[in-house]
């Protein structure tokens, strides 16, 4: 997701280029579309790199080796890539700042505990950062300690830089600019991760795209994009230690499957082999998944009303839409992590969430039966329209049949 409080949406079918706005959570104001906020950091010295042993990777251990390990996950939504508007940022303040509780220990061993394999953990940096794009040590400590709570539940994890604003813009009017703060961002983030073991994941960006511009990528915005993925592969690279072999996940364009082809079919140089991935993300179709005003509620081969069901995004659209990704990637050997996926809850409708955990079980299963990583996107509250399966303040499950479903799904 690339807002809180205000998410845009195309379809992410590819052949749909449908601008909508959809509500998904509860909070006011936090997530608006106008940029980052200005900050004070709390240092601006070079953290230091967390000092956990590293361990060398196993030549025998292959990305879809390692990948099949993560299967399934979740997503730390909502939480530590939250921004604002307040003038004076704490860390406490801007975790905080979309409705969502202090992550805690207690939550991340329920996540687990729940069958969850790897966790995404959505950062924002921007606003935690000085004039010279320096990022403050507090939130480098916060962001490591929650790292450090997601690995001692037994999560692998994955950080980001997520929408942080959407200062990437993939023009070349804005191109210096954004190469020049990614390698900034990616060479302190990877310094301070240096010594984590291969449990730990980079992500370069998330759904990268022209503001407002939902349309099929040009090559101008191609080419920019995937300079972002060469930018931060070899920034993180170039910090030595862990990071000279570590996964790195870098993104399709707007994280579209068919743009996603379309752009980013070959991936960025490497220095080692076979350590990189590729994300995609599925909402798909938007009126069932994302959009809380519309009233097609029902989904799949057990929907009863037509005037209820899309026409499109069934479980066939499903399958093919997937099948690209296989054919194009992890057939080639390349893992891919279907880093969002989700549908939000429509109780006016379905009370029991009938049609929402059977979705929720298809997509799941057809993405690992197609050799990706399924990483459901939760966003923290767990009423109407939203995503959230866990009362984060209580740390427990709340809605157990989705649960169930997508761990028996990814088995």
């Amino acid at each position: 997701m690339q807002h809180s409080w205000v998410s845009m949406r195309t379809s992410w079918n590819a052949g749909l280029a449908v601008f909508a706005m959809g509500i998904i959570t509860g909070c006011s104001g936090a997530g608006n579309a106008s940029g980052s906020v200005s900050a004070t950091p709390t240092a601006t010295v070079t953290p230091a790199p967390i000092q956990t042993p590293a361990t060398t990777p196993s030549p025998t251990t292959t990305a879809t080796q390692f990948a099949a390990q993560m299967v399934p996950g979740w997503n730390l939504g909502n939480s530590l890539e939250a921004i604002g508007n307040a003038p004076a940022l704490t860390t406490v303040s801007q975790e905080t700042a979309w409705g969502n509780p202090v992550v805690s220990q207690a939550l991340l061993n329920a996540v687990a505990a729940a069958g969850f394999k790897s966790i995404r953990v959505p950062v924002s940096w921007k606003q935690y950062a000085d004039a010279n794009d320096r990022i403050g040590s507090a939130w480098f400590d916060r962001v490591a300690q929650v790292v450090d709570q997601a690995r001692q539940a037994g999560l692998i994890v994955i950080i980001n830089v997520h929408w942080d604003g959407g200062w990437l813009q993939p023009t070349y009017a804005d191109q210096a600019a954004a190469n020049a703060r990614l390698k900034t961002f990616w060479t302190q983030i990877a310094t301070r991760f240096r010594d984590q073991d291969d449990r730990l994941l980079f992500a370069g960006t998330n759904e990268v795209m022209v503001k407002d511009n939902y349309n099929a990528p040009t090559a101008e915005h191609c080419a920019v994009q995937n300079g972002f993925n060469k930018v931060f592969v070899d920034a993180v690279r170039a910090t030595g230690g862990g990071n000279a072999s570590r996964y790195l996940i870098v993104q399709g364009y707007n994280t579209n499957i068919d743009h996603t082809i379309a752009c980013n079919a070959t991936l960025p140089t490497d220095s080692v082999v076979g350590r990189m991935m590729m994300e995609v993300h599925y909402y798909d179709p938007y009126d069932f998944a994302l959009n809380e005003k519309s009233a097609i509620w029902q989904w799949g081969a057990g929907a009863t009303d037509p005037k209820a069901v899309q026409a499109w995004g069934n479980e066939e659209g499903v399958d093919a839409a997937f099948r690209k990704v296989k054919v194009t990637f992890a057939d080639r050997g390349i893992p891919v992590i279907l880093g969002e996926y989700g549908a939000i809850a429509k109780t006016e409708y379905d009370p029991a969430g009938k049609y929402r955990t059977a979705w929720d079980r298809y997509v799941t299963r057809s993405a690992v039966q197609h050799g990706m990583v399924p990483i459901y996107w939760d966003n923290g509250p767990t009423g109407n329209h939203t995503l959230g399966l866990f009362d984060r303040a209580a740390a427990r499950v709340v809605h157990a049949d989705i649960v169930e479903a997508i761990v028996d799904a990814a088995k």
